[in-house]
């Protein structure tokens, strides 16, 4: 399969406070989330001045990307796009038509299947191409990459690094918990049976592993919505609580669900969270995200690699039941990449 194009594609987030509104708008649209809840989640983007750091960190991460395709000696023009903020994915896909891109892969800022990590990407993909007409080019999503070699690695460092800053009397008996956004129970199987909570499920046993930790949680963080509508749980929260009750002394939180320190990481965990593990005595650190780091502009490209070059797909195994990739839509793949 060739391309001459990549095309990162992502969440979006507001660059000003006058932008944070308007963006958390276009979120929530269609789903009738009151106003004075927007106003809310609205103060956690002003506490960082209104920006949240999603753009700038993919913006370095195409940098890593054109530094590790020169390193390659490869040309392959990067483009960015994405669903809720500019650069909005239709603007994007209308660029690349004008620059007469013909086929592009296609790298998301998500490694899980499920809706909002894999179906709705390409649900932004139909959109972008049909807003740029018949000359649109041709955009082929990557696969799923949960259990890639790189980011387990990436993850295993971070966990490392942060059990490094705890205070050497407790550092032993940290605790490792792993976080990933909260979803509701009821749309856990809308692409498959549970693929989202078994993927991070999985990814987390990878992980534990690679660190070196025999026993960790698997918990959620961030839901939203009303309290009478069921989301995964445990939440980060209640889970610390119990933590704390148990005589916990220090705790390594590792947000596996995200890739990038979104807001929901900077706030909900270094802001929220690391204030109710210093009222309860808890020594916390958090484990960093892959952001931008050259090993996940590697992976991008290897994803590419695989479809281009018909490598293999690079996976790790050997804790369990492999959860599955993709997500089924009306019962075939979405994505025909991640059956490889």
């Amino acid at each position: 399969m060739d391309f001459d194009a990549l095309l990162l594609l992502s969440f979006g987030g507001p660059e000003g406070p006058e932008q944070v509104m308007p963006f958390l708008e276009n979120v929530t649209r269609g789903r009738g989330i009151p106003r004075e809840r927007l106003a809310s989640v609205a103060e956690h983007y002003l506490h960082f001045g209104g920006v949240s750091p999603i753009n700038g960190i993919n913006r370095d991460l195409i940098a890593a990307i054109e530094t590790e395709l020169a390193k390659r000696g490869e040309k392959l023009p990067v483009y960015f796009g994405n669903r809720n903020w500019d650069p909005f994915i239709e603007d994007t896909v209308a660029r690349m038509r004008d620059d007469g891109i013909r086929h592009a892969a296609v790298f998301s800022t998500s490694a899980w299947g499920g809706y909002s990590g894999c179906t709705q990407y390409q649900e932004d993909i139909v959109r972008g191409r049909t807003s740029a007409g018949p000359d649109a080019s041709e955009l082929t999503k990557l696969r799923q990459y949960f259990d890639h070699p790189l980011l387990v690695q990436m993850f295993a460092d971070a966990v490392g690094d942060a059990a490094a800053t705890l205070p050497a009397d407790r550092r032993g008996g940290a605790r490792l918990v792993f976080t990933a956004h909260s979803i509701p129970v009821r749309a856990a199987s809308r692409c498959g049976p549970d693929l989202y909570e078994r993927q991070v499920g999985y990814t987390s046993a990878l992980v534990a592993a690679a660190a070196g930790y025999p026993e960790y949680d698997q918990v959620w963080q961030s839901r939203s919505g009303p309290p009478q509508v069921p989301w995964l749980e445990p939440d980060v929260g209640d889970h610390l609580e119990a933590l704390a009750r148990a005589g916990t002394e220090a705790v390594i939180v590792c947000p596996v669900g995200f890739v990038a320190d979104h807001i929901e990481v900077v706030w909900d965990l270094d802001n929220e969270l690391a204030e109710q593990a210093a009222a309860a005595g808890i020594a916390f650190a958090r484990a960093l995200t892959p952001n931008a780091q050259p090993r996940f502009a590697q992976l991008a490209l290897d994803l590419v690699d695989e479809l281009r070059l018909g490598r293999p797909a690079a996976r790790v195994g050997g804790v369990g039941a492999v959860p599955g990739y993709g997500c089924t839509v009306n019962g075939a793949l979405c994505t025909p990449a991640c059956s490889s």
